[in-house]
């Protein structure tokens, strides 16, 4: 899942990174499986402190996160420390 091009970084990192407002640019299908990864991550998280992979795009380009989702809703996903990222710039979230 981690492109060649996707920097690894820390959670701790993200409150620093920028945002664009626009959203990357999914189609429907692959949107409704991102929120069920989404989903079944938060599950495992809450259950089992289980840690996923979340790809994501900033203003500076590709970066992925191995961290634990503790909750989302349909604008963000939240990390622990009160972290989060938009929904709108994730593309992908990956469960070992």
């Amino acid at each position: 899942m981690k492109p060649s091009s996707a920097q690894l970084i820390a959670k701790e990192e993200i409150p620093s990174l920028r945002f664009p407002k626009e959203p990357v640019h999914l189609n429907a299908a692959h949107h409704d499986a991102l929120l069920a990864k989404v989903e079944r991550a938060m599950q495992l998280g809450n259950g089992h402190h289980g840690k996923c992979r979340i790809l994501f795009r900033d203003d500076r380009g590709l970066k992925v996160v191995e961290t634990t989702i503790w909750s989302h809703d349909d604008r963000s996903i939240l990390l622990k420390s009160g972290i989060s990222i938009p929904l709108a710039r994730v593309l992908d979230v990956e469960m070992p």
